[in-house]
């Protein structure tokens, strides 16, 4: 296996790639996809792990789909086990962008439970693109298990991972908006608002919740009657 320290090219790209200038690294970036080279997946895979740039970063993502999944998913597959978050949360993004089934059994619920946000979000995008067949109802009780996480932007990644599972989303969401938990509940009844009208848009009522809480789950909402 080449590496960007002894194949000369992955040595230019990688230098090319940090520079100081964003708009330059970009441009390395886009010329790697352009012309796919098989010698570039190492300085692209490792500089990924880095790169502050968030355009530049799908830039590098692009220029890793445009090669052999036989070369770059072993490659992202190792970055999972990375301390670095950014390694990790990268990898996963590219690896929902390649949709290579054999990168599944890597999706593990430590990366869908990763105590970083990002990492965590890009494993659940990531696992609804590569679950196989048969597979949706478990992945979507592992997912359930993440509801009322985060900020308003975690909340709504996940309930899009869910509505993508579709009906083997329906039964945990409907125990989770029963949970004591006012915040869980809340968000299960968004994500469910979802599941209904995809183009709904995504609300947390929290004090609708702890109502319902108090009330026994005897109160229902106008949209809970359309469930």
């Amino acid at each position: 296996m080449n590496t960007p320290h002894t194949n000369p090219q992955g040595t230019r790209l990688a230098d090319a790639l940090a520079v100081r200038s964003s708009s330059t690294r970009l441009k390395a970036a886009l010329a790697a996809g352009t012309h796919p080279d098989p010698d570039a997946a190492d300085t692209l895979v490792a500089r990924s792990a880095i790169e502050p740039d968030f355009y530049v970063r799908d830039m590098l993502t692009w220029a890793l789909t445009r090669l052999p999944p036989e070369l770059t998913v072993p490659r992202l597959l190792a970055q999972l086990r990375s301390e670095h978050p950014q390694a990790r949360a990268q990898a996963l993004h590219t690896l929902s962008k390649i949709g290579d089934a054999s990168a599944w059994p890597q999706i593990t619920p430590s990366l869908l439970r990763d105590r970083d946000d990002e990492t965590a979000r890009s494993a659940w995008r990531a696992a609804v693109v590569l679950v196989p067949d048969g597979q949706e109802k478990e992945l979507a009780a592992e997912l359930a298990s993440q509801l009322g996480r985060g900020d308003r932007e975690m909340q709504r990644s996940l309930s899009r991972a869910l509505v993508a599972l579709g009906e083997a989303a329906e039964a945990v969401l409907a125990t989770a908006a029963d949970s004591e938990d006012p915040t869980v509940a809340a968000h299960a009844r968004a994500t469910e608002r979802l599941l209904n009208d995809p183009d709904a848009a995504f609300e947390l009522d929290v004090e609708a919740a702890k109502r319902i809480v108090a009330l026994g789950g005897e109160e229902r909402t106008g949209s809970d009657a359309d469930r």
